[in-house]
Parts: C-alpha cells; sequence; structure tokens
C-alpha cells in the first residue's frame, strides 16, 4: 500500500470539467502505459497498492489529466477526492494509517488552489 509522492503538478484552469474517464484514457496514452501501469501513469493518483502496482484497478483517487500534452492536476478531482476521502460517496477503501498521508498530499493542492480542505472546514 503507498501514497504516491506529492510531484507538485501544475494545475489546469480551474474551470475545467472532470470526467475521470476520459482523464485516465488520456493518462493511460501520455504515459505509454496502455497495456499495464507504469511510473508516469502513477503520477495522476494519490494512492495505490503497492502489491498490486501492475493492474489498472490498483489505483485510486485520480486527480490529473493531460491537457495540451502535460499532466495537470484538476481543481474539480481535487475537490471530488478531497470530499470522497473525508466520506462523500460512500468514502474510499484505504488503510487507515495512509489517510492521513493522502489528505497531506491533497491539502498541498488545496493550498495552490486557495481553497481550505473539507476536513478542516
Amino acid at each position: 500500500m503507498t501514497v504516491t509522492q506529492f510531484q507538485d503538478l501544475p494545475l489546469a484552469d480551474r474551470g475545467r470539467e472532470w470526467d475521470s474517464a476520459a482523464a485516465d484514457r488520456r493518462v493511460r496514452k501520455w504515459a505509454g502505459a496502455e497495456d499495464k501501469p507504469n511510473e508516469q501513469y502513477r503520477k495522476a493518483f494519490l494512492w495505490y497498492d503497492g502489491s498490486r502496482a501492475d493492474e489498472f484497478g490498483a489505483y485510486k483517487l485520480p486527480i490529473a489529466d493531460v491537457v495540451d500534452g502535460e499532466l495537470k492536476v484538476v481543481p474539480h478531482a481535487v475537490m471530488s477526492a478531497g470530499g470522497v476521502i473525508d466520506g462523500a460517496r460512500g468514502g474510499v477503501d484505504l488503510p487507515e494509517d495512509e489517510i492521513g498521508r493522502v489528505k497531506s498530499h491533497l491539502a498541498k493542492y488545496y493550498a495552490k488552489m486557495h481553497e481550505t480542505p473539507p476536513w478542516e472546514r
């Protein structure tokens, strides 16, 4: 089990819609990960199961998309992940001891957006 390392990726335009399935297709192509996940693909997510790192289903909490050929964090994806990690939509099944690290990772993007994470409101 592992939380991905903070990449400090640039932010996409605040008005960009978030479609996780479409973003996943673009990220796979951009990363050259159409057959199986790789390190580049991993950058688009907050968490993955390290024991199944070569399976797409091991990756959770996507926050990035490819915009004009560059991987960028989508503000609406950050807000969606923030809500889920705070319990919205039934929450997310992650090891309890990794939730704090995921929140820390997310909080850095909330700060870049000049927003307060939902668990701090």
